[in-house]
């Protein structure tokens, strides 16, 4: 709900977007640290990383492998994830500078509103649907008119420092997740063996991830880590298929 981040620019509400920095009242402190990523985002991006080198590693036929094989397939897996990486962490720049573009959009639109009731129905949009629900017609109204009060808006959107480092954070979980599956095939010399350790480690990280999205849905973390390991595989066989 891109136009969310105006309404905390002049109101202390809980909701799960980051307030718009240059409508910040000049007087107003900084939010307390901000999270460059959230957990679902981070769950996201572990298990994109993940599906990405095992279609490598899983793509290798042990039973004909030699080094060379196991060579390219590295060179394949950690080029992938650090392509994949850089375009995921630029998508997610996009995003944060589109919420930030349509919250401005919204902002302007509201101080323009001649009539209160538009004006209030644009916040009211702006508010989670929970809330939106819940908010008398007066509290719209005292919203309204300390919203119209804030400085001028500025003429663009920028990214602040946090959004950079949710990108940079976003690039290094993508390229990182390569080297936990793909370290066994640098250390054991045996392709047979370093796929099963390859294989069980792809599958801990997968239950991991699962068991902290779980938690952090308030859902079942054990029943969730176990659907996301049965989830994984599954895109790595429809990407192998599918030609990968």
């Amino acid at each position: 709900m891109p136009g969310a981040a105006l309404i905390t620019a002049s109101v202390s509400i809980s909701e799960p977007f980051p307030p718009l920095d240059p409508l910040r009242m000049p007087n107003e402190p900084p939010p307390s640290s901000p999270r460059a990523l959230e957990p679902y985002d981070r769950v996201s991006e572990v298990l994109f990383g993940l599906v990405m080198v095992l279609t490598f590693t899983g793509s290798l036929s042990v039973a004909q492998a030699g080094r060379e094989d196991v060579h390219a397939m590295l060179i394949g897996a950690l080029g992938c994830n650090l392509a994949w990486g850089f375009i995921d962490a630029m998508l997610y720049l996009m995003g944060c500078l589109a919420e930030k573009g349509q919250g401005l959009i919204t902002y302007r639109a509201l101080r323009r509103a001649t009539d209160p009731r538009q004006a209030q129905r644009l916040i009211a949009d702006a508010l989670p649907p929970i809330v939106a629900s819940v908010v008398t017609a007066a509290e719209l109204q005292a919203l309204q008119q300390r919203l119209q009060a804030l400085p001028d808006p500025p003429k663009r959107a920028r990214l602040n420092g946090t959004e950079w480092l949710g990108g940079l954070a976003v690039f290094a979980l993508v390229f990182a997740t390569t080297f936990p599956v793909a370290l066994p095939f640098v250390f054991l010399r045996d392709a047979g063996i370093a796929m099963r350790v390859s294989n069980a480690i792809a599958i801990v990280l997968l239950f991991v991830t699962g068991y902290a999205f779980g938690r952090t849905a308030g859902l079942r973390p054990w029943l969730v880590g176990i659907l996301m390991v049965l989830l994984g595989l599954l895109f790595v066989a429809m990407t192998i298929l599918l030609g990968g």
